[in-house]
């Protein structure tokens, strides 16, 4: 099949949306297909330009068998509500004359990937022009978020971007998303039942029960290779301390000021350390509110292949979340905690789908409620039976639910699926 994918954010980008976008496409090429990928230069999470790639200028390259073609876009120091309207629409309109070339080669599929929304009108006109069929895959629900967190207000305003968004979303002919209560979302925004399709993201479970067994077999982290660091001996953790890790995206809607007052209630646990790793605007806030606080250790993003390896070498893992913000977007660091076999601690509402899906593989406590996941990592602290038996629980849910293979291997049959539909449509035409 030909497909082409649309969506601002794609490898090398480390997390995130741009992570799983870049594995899709490449496992995809690895299987056959012909993948063209339009997208930005990466700048995620830190909302600066890599080094090597111009925030400017088109570019294209070859990126293990797909074809990627780059678009300039502006990148704001601090993402804000109107900034960060601007950063997506300024991609939105410098992509479309990509859009429109990669629209000449008649793709089997144009699948747009938000956010951004604001890619979306074009991505469905060139689908239609070209005689292919359109696909969103939802990631993280943009509007809804950025009115529920605070970055957007307004009553008229809602209305008006929320109805653009239910046209906008009916006129594709599948719409995905990555798990059942943003699928039901859509649902409740006017798609059709029939049009819906479950796809969540996914992890090399393999990679992760490798670091896990390596970290147990070597004192919880040391190992025989580089691919599974000793991140304790190079943060000067001792082999007998409890660690509990926060790694991933660093932004507004993690709720990251939990991660410091949990800290400062616990800050005199002897064997608790604190171990903080990734990137984002917000990292700065959170480093400088753990200052004068003992045993808190940060480290910088960590490469793809390294993340297994990391993720092992915590005894408990922390989720925060912004309240509201739990069935508008599940975080994608959740199945890496999940598939490294150990417990995890989650900030998020009773009732939803990220409380259900923590629940049984580690503790769910109020978001935005510091005390109460201190509380919760007081209890595993000095259960490590419970440590023990949640974190079995997780591993077994990330390989029956989330391994590479098998959510990819479901996407590619229904990508089949929806082309022989459209062959049979084609061929039942009249003459």
């Amino acid at each position: 099949m030909k497909i082409l994918i649309l969506g601002i954010n794609f490898a090398p980008e480390l997390t995130g949306t741009g992570k799983y976008t870049g594995e899709m496409a490449a496992w995809l090429a690895a299987r056959g297909h012909d993948v063209s990928v339009i997208t930005a230069p990466p700048y995620y999470p830190q909302w600066q330009v890599q080094e090597g790639y111009r925030a400017t200028r088109y570019t294209s390259e070859t990126w293990r068998g797909v074809r990627v073609s780059r678009a300039p876009l502006w990148v704001p120091d601090k993402p804000g509500g109107l900034k960060r309207l601007v950063h997506l629409a300024s991609f939105a309109l410098s992509s479309l004359p990509l859009l429109l070339r990669a629209a000449m080669r008649r793709p089997d599929v144009v699948m747009v990937i938000e956010p951004p929304l604001f890619c979306a009108p074009a991505a469905v006109a060139a689908a239609r022009l070209c005689g292919a069929r359109a696909w969103l895959h939802i990631q993280d629900y943009e509007v809804d978020a950025a009115f529920e967190l605070g970055l957007l207000k307004g009553k008229r305003l809602r209305q008006m971007v929320s109805s653009m968004e239910r046209w906008l979303m009916r006129r594709f002919d599948r719409v995905s998303s990555i798990s059942q209560r943003m699928l039901a979302r859509a649902r409740d925004k006017g798609v059709d039942e029939a049009r819906l399709q479950l796809l969540p993201n996914w992890i090399d479970v393999t990679a992760a029960r490798a670091s896990a067994a390596a970290a147990t077999r070597n004192g919880r982290g040391a190992a025989d290779d580089v691919d599974c660091a000793d991140y304790r001996a190079q943060l000067g953790i001792p082999e007998d301390a409890v660690v509990a890790m926060y790694s991933g995206n660093m932004g507004g809607k993690q709720g990251l000021e939990t991660l410091a007052q949990v800290a400062r209630v616990l800050r005199r646990e002897p064997h608790l350390h604190f171990v903080f790793g990734g990137a984002g605007h917000q990292r700065d806030v959170l480093q400088a509110a753990c200052a004068n606080l003992p045993r808190v250790h940060f480290l910088p993003l960590q490469p793809a292949e390294r993340l297994p390896a990391l993720l092992a070498c915590a005894d408990v893992h922390l989720l925060p979340q912004r309240a509201g913000a739990a069935d508008l977007v599940m975080p994608s660091k959740l199945i890496g905690m999940l598939a490294s076999g150990r417990p995890v601690i989650c900030g998020a509402a009773a009732g939803t789908e990220l409380a259900t899906a923590v629940t049984g593989r580690g503790l769910v406590v109020p978001p935005e409620h510091p005390r109460a996941m201190a509380r919760a990592l007081l209890t595993l602290l000095r259960d490590p039976e419970q440590r023990r038996r949640l974190g079995a629980a997780a591993a077994r849910h990330a390989h029956l639910h989330f391994h590479t293979d098998t959510v990819l291997e479901r996407l590619e049959s229904a990508l089949v699926q929806f082309d022989r539909r459209r062959a049979a449509a084609i061929r039942e035409q009249p003459r």
